[in-house]
């Protein structure tokens, strides 16, 4: 019981923090866009200011890695975004993979628990020659069984909660690449945005972000 009790707490643990974590309003914050491109434009964009934007959010330290190689070109611009994603999204993912293991294994301890619950109650009787007693058994049969119980009890909502926080990540991720493209665009030349609709979009970005998918 006590490797399940303890997959319990890192569990319970891992999922309250990742909850509070993945907020979209903490990752994607709505008005980054309209603020690098309100300072694009009035030509305020300098180390200071992606210093700034850096350190305000995930989105900002991708945004931030473009900006500070929009004069290299198209491609370098959109490397540096990639690169700059690919640690973000680790971070996104941080204790997920861990919460997935306790979902796989919970089951297994249980069941382990149980096995050796029962190989110990038919032990007993076997040492000491006794006849099994109705009772006896089904009560220690029962106690056994917890242990199953309490596995599942454990696997059951970390399951659900490592779906659902991989379905939040997957969806502010594809968030954040939709505006860093954009930005991309914008810096390039290739296609004109309004400050206006860049927070509106981030505002529908943080309302996805705050729902699972069905």
């Amino acid at each position: 019981m006590l490797p399940i009790i303890l997959s319990s707490i890192a569990a319970a643990g891992i999922i309250i923090e990742r909850l509070w974590t993945l907020r979209a309003s903490r990752i994607a914050p709505p008005h980054l866009l309209g603020q690098a491109w309100q300072w694009i434009q009035e030509k305020k964009l300098d180390n200071e200011k992606l210093k700034q934007l850096r350190a305000d959010s995930p989105l900002g330290e991708i945004l931030a890695a473009g900006l500070a190689n929009s004069k290299h070109g198209r491609e370098i611009m959109k490397e540096c975004i990639e690169e700059a994603a690919a640690r973000v999204i680790h971070d996104l993912e941080r204790y997920l993979s861990a919460l997935g293991s306790i979902a796989a294994m919970a089951p297994l301890l249980g069941l382990l628990g149980t096995v050796l619950g029962m190989i110990e109650i038919f032990g007993s009787f076997n040492s000491t020659g006794a006849t099994a007693n109705a009772g006896v058994l089904a009560s220690g049969i029962s106690k056994a069984l917890i242990c199953t119980a309490s596995g599942l009890i454990v696997a059951i909502p970390a399951i659900f909660f490592h779906r659902f926080l991989q379905s939040r990540v997957d969806e502010l991720v594809v968030g954040m690449e939709q505006q860093a493209i954009r930005l991309v665009e914008v810096v390039q030349g290739d296609r004109d945005v309004d400050l206006i609709d860049a927070k509106i979009d981030l505002k529908s970005l943080a309302r996805a972000g705050g729902s699972k998918k069905k």
